[in-house]
């Protein structure tokens, strides 16, 4: 079965994040499928809007570690990079689920989304710091404005969990339900955006960006310059050759 299932009815595509066993970690070929699969709803007329969900249990927990260190991660030709400009880009309506962790790109991608509904055990991370790397996917930019600087500062630079409550607090998700309602949840407003007509949706959210696309893209570009050089250093090898053994870390000479 697909890492990445793509299912579309009455003018919603959903693509749901498949692969359990290992967290809903992301790999290579996972971003490349939900990349194709976005530029397909971009261009199709009967897709009015994208639903991005998880299992009840967890969302994602980030980039598959032994896969993202042997793939070529650090180029805007990537597939991560063109999953990255795809939902920064996107022109339609784009509805979350997320549920359990969501750890790395599981929470920075929530900052391009348009509607966001969490489970009541969401728990949003973003710890690069703690790996000896940069935000990604713009959220160095779009963190601060959304959440305010303090609080972008204790999420970035501490990399610590927050919850769903904490998540609506700031504006992140629109609505905390139980977990065995949020993709339901999410999929009946998918359906409701579906029902209206496509050039309104498109022309509002258009509105609603317009001035930020270019500067998420550009702050992208430069955060992936950061993260690929980054990602070559000794503090995220440390951190790396720590998580792969399971112990803690040790920075101090770095």
């Amino acid at each position: 079965m697909s890492d990445i299932l793509i299912d579309t009815a009455a003018g919603v595509m959903t693509l749901t994040i498949n692969r359990l066993d290992k967290k809903n970690s992301l790999t290579q070929a996972m971003y490349g499928a939900m990349a194709d699969a976005l530029n397909q709803a971009a261009a199709d007329a009967a897709v009015r809007a994208v639903v991005l969900q998880g299992h009840e249990t967890i969302f994602s927990a980030g980039n598959d570690i032994g896969d993202f260190l042997n793939g070529p991660t650090s180029t805007l030709e990537s597939p991560v990079y063109r999953f990255l400009q795809g939902i920064a880009q996107f022109p339609k309506p784009l509805v979350a689920a997320v549920c359990g962790p969501a750890v790395g790109v599981g929470t920075t991608l929530l900052f391009h989304c348009d509607l966001v509904y969490a489970g009541d055990n969401a728990a949003f991370s973003m710890p690069f710091v703690n790996l000896g790397l940069c935000p990604e996917a713009a959220s160095s930019l779009l963190v601060p404005q959304m959440m305010g600087y303090h609080r972008a500062a204790e999420a970035l630079l501490l990399g610590e969990p927050f919850m769903a409550e904490a998540a609506m607090e700031v504006g992140l998700v629109n609505r905390v339900v139980p977990p065995t309602e949020a993709n339901a949840v999410a999929q009946a407003q998918a359906r409701k955006l579906a029902a209206k007509p496509l050039s309104s949706l498109v022309e509002t959210k258009r509105f609603m960006k317009k001035g930020q696309t270019s500067l998420v893209l550009a702050q992208m570009a430069e955060e992936g310059a950061s993260f690929g050089r980054m990602l070559r250093e000794p503090a995220a090898r440390e951190a790396f050759t720590a998580f792969m053994e399971k112990r803690k870390p040790d920075f101090s000479k770095v």
